[in-house]
């Protein structure tokens, strides 16, 4: 097996997580939606994580996961035939960049629908972290590469938000998972405006197909759609029945899109389809954030 990326501390000594488990079931979430506050160890290429403080721990974060997680599911039920998982595999690590402009909006871009894993969903830049990368330097090559944006040391301040177990596929009735991660979101201040930062951004098209900025207002009412939920919350009526995004066209030139409000409020549809929409961990990092703000 490959260097472990997530380890857990539970006994007093490092454990690694094999695919099949539930991270947030080893850490001790029970029934409820959580999210779980957990000690992190924000180690080079890796985190350690315990539900208790231990030396050399950072930070506490809240660590969430969607109400229908297919690890925490298969936890709670026999196995039927076939539905073996890898065991010579570990919980990979993720980061993405929450970006925000000196006035109050972050960045959202649009995965190309090519892609193998979530293609057509809006999510923040990141990606994987490389073993031997500080987990901010693995988010900003991220950001980079998807955006074209890079931000001078000097001109952003940032902090990390919390922690996002993800599957995919995100449903069992979509098929078993093939991908276990952990997403550490940062956040990271910009000391330049939406525009300044707009006007520097180049996408890869090969991985984003659309972008746009979100102000809180927007931001509240689609992190509000939690999946999961039996009934949906009050959302504003004055919300806009759009959202100015840019989208990338075939010729490598750019236009200006209307984006209905309604497609960044769906949720995960029960079966397997590329329906355009706000991931699910990117509503609970827009939560985040927005509690960032008020603080």
């Amino acid at each position: 097996m490959a260097a472990a990326r997530v380890q857990l501390l539970l006994s007093g000594h490092p454990e690694s997580v094999s695919f099949a488990q539930s991270v947030c079931g080893r850490l001790g979430a029970g029934p409820g939606l959580g999210p779980w506050p957990t000690h992190c160890g924000l180690k080079r290429g890796q985190l350690l994580l315990s539900n208790k403080p231990f030396p050399g721990a950072s930070v506490k974060l809240p660590l969430q996961r969607p109400p229908f997680c297919p690890f925490a599911a298969l936890d709670q039920q026999p196995r039927p035939p076939g539905t073996e998982l890898p065991t010579n595999r570990g919980v990979d690590l993720g980061v993405a960049i929450i970006l925000q402009s000196s006035d109050q909006t972050v960045l959202l871009t649009r995965r190309t629908r090519t892609l193998r894993v979530s293609p057509n969903l809006w999510v923040p830049p990141g990606g994987h972290v490389e073993l031997d990368e500080e987990l901010l330097d693995g988010g900003l090559r991220e950001l980079w590469e998807e955006s074209g944006l890079q931000l001078p040391q000097d001109q952003f301040s940032w902090v990390p938000l919390g922690l996002w177990e993800s599957a995919y596929p995100p449903r069992l009735s979509w098929g078993l998972p093939k991908y276990h991660h952990i997403i550490l979101y940062l956040l990271v201040v910009s000391q330049k405006s939406q525009q300044q930062l707009q006007a520097q951004i180049q996408p890869n098209p090969s991985e984003v197909s659309a972008f746009m900025w979100l102000g809180p207002e927007v931001a509240a009412a689609v992190a509000a759609t939690e999946d999961g939920t039996q009934a949906p919350r009050h959302l504003s009526q004055d919300l806009p029945p759009s959202v100015l995004a840019v989208e990338l066209e075939d010729d490598g030139g750019a236009r200006p899109l209307a984006l209905p409000m309604s497609t960044l409020l769906r949720t995960t549809p029960t079966t397997t389809e590329s329906t355009e929409r706000v991931s699910t961990g990117t509503k609970f990092a827009l939560r985040l954030w927005l509690q960032h703000l008020e603080r």
